[in-house]
């Protein structure tokens, strides 16, 4: 029985060619379905709060995710559709290298099935930028629907 779904989304309208066959599973088998965005980890400082330090040694440097509040914002719009069909849908926004945290994510919170579009990139272009669905594939435990992007229509 799959009963959450997860669905990596990056932004783009061909990540997004994976949103129609996630919803119409979960419509059908009664799933959850989790967005996930992953944004790159990048440093920011912070103020430390130690008075006996001058004010340009009160910054400590700490990781930070780039572009969260857009992600969120993004996913939160992204999910309206969903959630007016009724289907419960569970969104968070993650710091890190994609792969990697797509598959900590599915470990952590159960997931069944994950839904994702492949950009269908072919021979040295692929190998050079790397593949997340590539990655994703490679790492998962459970089963992967690949939808090539470069044919779905939005």
């Amino acid at each position: 029985m799959i009963k959450k779904i997860l669905v990596p989304l990056d932004g783009s309208k061909l990540a997004e060619c994976a949103l129609p066959y996630a919803e119409e599973l979960a419509e059908k088998l009664g799933s959850e379905v989790a967005l996930v965005s992953v944004t790159k980890r990048g440093t920011g400082f912070w103020p430390d709060e130690d008075p006996n330090e001058r004010a340009e040694e009160r910054l400590v440097p700490v990781a930070v995710c780039s572009m969260e509040e857009e992600a969120i914002k993004y996913l939160d719009n992204t999910a309206k559709g969903m959630e007016r069909k009724g289907i419960k849908v569970v969104k968070e926004v993650i710091c890190g290298k994609a792969a990697e945290e797509i598959l900590i994510y599915a470990d952590n919170q159960h997931i069944d099935l994950i839904v994702m579009s492949t950009h269908g990139r072919k021979g040295p272009g692929k190998w050079l930028r790397g593949s997340v669905g590539q990655g994703v594939f490679k790492g998962a435990r459970i089963p992967i629907m690949l939808i090539r992007a470069p044919g779905c229509s939005l």
